[in-house]
């Protein structure tokens, strides 16, 4: 009989807690070339990604820590960090 191969499960590393975690457990956000960072809720959005909890405080760490603008190269407006705290807390995210 063959054996049934085991399916790896992709994950990510939370720039929050910095656990790593499956991939489908996380939240995307996304920097395209044009511009605008934010939650890709699909996952397929085309740009550079970088993973978070679902969890705001997660959110709030990596905020604080700048570790998006590290993650994109970039710095981010507090309008941009303020949209996506809300759509954390809004449950979209989910």
């Amino acid at each position: 009989m063959k054996q049934q191969r085991q399916k790896k499960i992709p994950t990510r590393m939370c720039l929050g807690c910095s656990q790593m975690k499956p991939k489908r457990e996380m939240i995307r956000v996304v920097k395209p070339k044009e511009g605008e960072i934010s939650i890709d809720l699909t996952g397929k959005k085309s740009g550079r990604g970088a993973y978070i909890c679902k969890d705001v405080e997660c959110f709030n760490k990596a905020r604080k820590a700048h570790r998006f603008e590290k993650a994109f190269s970039c710095t981010i407006s507090e309008q941009v960090y303020d949209e996506m705290e809300r759509e954390l807390k809004n449950g979209s995210a989910e």
